[in-house]
C-alpha cells in the first residue's frame, strides 16, 4: 500500500516512496510479460519478440539517461 504524500514529507523521501512504487511496478509488469514466452498458450515470431526488447530497451536508456545530469565537456586542447 503506497502512504498518502504528507506536506511535511521531504524531496529525498518522496522520490524514495514514488520511485520504489514505479520500480515494483515495473518489475512486476516485467515478470509478467515473461510469462507471454509460454508456447502452450502464446505462439510468437523472434521478430516480435525483437521488437518488444528493442522498444524495452530504447526506454530504458532513455530513462536512465534522464538521471545522468553530468555534462560532457569538450576541449580542443
Amino acid at each position: 500500500m503506497v502512504k498518502p504524500k504528507v506536506d511535511s514529507e521531504t524531496k529525498d523521501a518522496r522520490f524514495k516512496r514514488i520511485a520504489s512504487a514505479r520500480t515494483s511496478r515495473i518489475l512486476d509488469d516485467l515478470r509478467l510479460l515473461g510469462n507471454c514466452a509460454n508456447t502452450s498458450h502464446y505462439c510468437y515470431t523472434e521478430n516480435e519478440v525483437g521488437k518488444i526488447f528493442a522498444a524495452i530497451e530504447k526506454e530504458l536508456k532513455r530513462t536512465k539517461s534522464l538521471f545522468n545530469t553530468q555534462l560532457t565537456e569538450f576541449s580542443l586542447e
